[in-house]
């Protein structure tokens, strides 16, 4: 399989779970997973906001557990398909490129357009239904969510080392999970924020686009483990340590 990708790949990771999170297709109902996955109103959730944050991020445990066993999935088996490593590579760069179209509308790919979303009228009781409620979240690949996470997973499959498929798993779940949590935790200033950056929710659609297509043009080319080595190299010892 290819070399490592360092350290850029989780960071590309992490990149691609905030604009994940920033996606026209989550941070609109942010305010609504919040208030079914507590089961409080937004008034509540700011005066209950110990209870709201243990619902929160059992909820971000949920949605992780499902990502990072599709990464371990996709990383196994671009393990077991190692003799075509090369081509594994490119037509993973190829297509982390034509999610990257999708997200900036330049092409339409059907199975993105449609929801497979498991859906829940109402949430199961108890704290086990925080965690269950973020496993239906992560199993349902919406139009936004779907090429980015596609992306990463398809970078997942270029990797050798299934801890390092893991890890960009655990990293696009960071990503997506600390600015929920943040909103979970001021709820106030949350939706006074979206109120103000809802506008521009287009231009982070735009953004996911170029740098999906900026990093399949990178694996596709071979260049994106010499940049990630280059930027390694560059890197403190200290920091590496926790890479």
């Amino acid at each position: 399989m290819t070399e490592s990708s360092g350290s850029l790949g989780p960071l590309v990771a992490f990149f691609g779970g905030i604009l994940s999170f920033l996606s026209p297709c989550v941070l609109p109902l942010v305010p609504s997973y919040l208030g079914f996955i507590t089961g409080f109103t937004l008034e509540e959730i700011g005066k209950r906001r110990r209870l709201a944050m243990i619902h929160a991020t059992l909820f971000v445990l949920g949605f992780s557990i499902i990502f990072v066993l599709l990464g371990a999935s996709a990383t196994a088996l671009g393990a077991s398909l190692r003799i075509y490593k090369d081509v594994i590579m490119r037509a993973g760069g190829v297509l982390i490129i034509l999610f990257g179209l999708y997200c900036l509308g330049v092409i339409k790919l059907g199975f993105l357009s449609q929801e497979h979303r498991v859906q829940l009228d109402r949430k199961p009781v108890g704290f086990l239904g925080s965690v269950l409620v973020g496993m239906a979240f992560g199993a349902g690949w919406s139009p936004c969510i779907g090429p980015i996470l596609g992306g990463i997973l398809s970078l997942a499959a270029t990797e050798a080392d299934l801890s390092r498929g893991v890890w960009l798993l655990v990293a696009y779940s960071a990503g997506l999970a600390v600015p929920f949590l943040v909103a979970a935790f001021a709820v106030e200033s949350f939706l006074d924020w979206f109120q103000r950056f809802r506008r521009h929710l287009h231009v982070v659609q735009r953004l996911s686009g170029a740098l999906l297509v900026i990093v399949g043009l990178l694996i596709a080319s071979g260049q994106f483990t010499r940049l990630a080595g280059y930027l390694q190299r560059l890197t403190p010892d200290f920091l590496l340590r926790f890479m």
